[in-house]
């Protein structure tokens, strides 16, 4: 959660490093998600340092109607403060997660997932650092996922997966590889 000025800036060097990006600004036509991105981190920063300070709340009130307007236009239902540093939106599209879940850094995500809670339920699925979510998966439910997973496109995981560096897939997802994440991600690893 960004808590500070540095934070925010930290979190905008890795998102961008994490969608493969060398420039300064995004561009007045394209970059969608990356402008997604970037009014997703003013958005949180604001709100997490605001306090009792009544222009930074403005500017939050702001900064959250443009916020929603770029959630609408894109497709995108992620709420505030559940991606770490270094989040990578590979396209526009359909993306559904629970404000309850909580996901490391480096985590790349694909269109058409949702990682959220069941039956009403508040408990939502936390997921270690370094997590690669093919297209159409769906995690759901009160489970831990450990670091770098490859989760394969159309899985299911409704299971906690605590071993890490593997690739998961399937209805119900199950271990099919040993292969971790680090190939899906566009920036290094450390």
């Amino acid at each position: 959660m960004i808590t500070s000025k540095k934070e925010y800036l930290l979190y905008l060097e890795q998102d961008k490093k994490a969608l493969g990006i060398n420039k300064k600004f995004p561009s007045l036509i394209g970059d969608e998600v990356w402008k997604f991105q970037r009014r997703l981190r003013k958005t949180e920063y604001l709100k997490n340092t605001s306090g009792s300070n009544p222009i930074k709340k403005i500017f939050f009130v702001f900064s959250m109607i443009k916020f929603h307007k770029l959630r609408v236009k894109y497709g995108f239902s992620i709420p505030l403060n559940v991606f770490g540093p270094g989040l990578s939106i590979a396209h526009r599209g359909t993306i559904v997660v629970n404000g309850n879940a909580r996901i490391g850094k480096n985590c790349r995500i694909q269109e058409s997932t949702t990682i959220g809670a069941t039956n009403g339920s508040g408990c939502a699925p936390i997921l270690g650092n370094n997590i690669f979510i093919g297209s159409g998966a769906r995690i759901i439910g009160d489970i831990r996922i450990a670091d770098n997973i490859a989760i394969g496109a159309n899985a299911l995981v409704c299971k906690d997966c605590l071993e890490p560096a593997i690739t998961i897939a399937g209805v119900p997802a199950k271990k099919i590889s040993d292969k971790n994440s680090h190939q899906n991600l566009l920036m290094k690893v450390e």
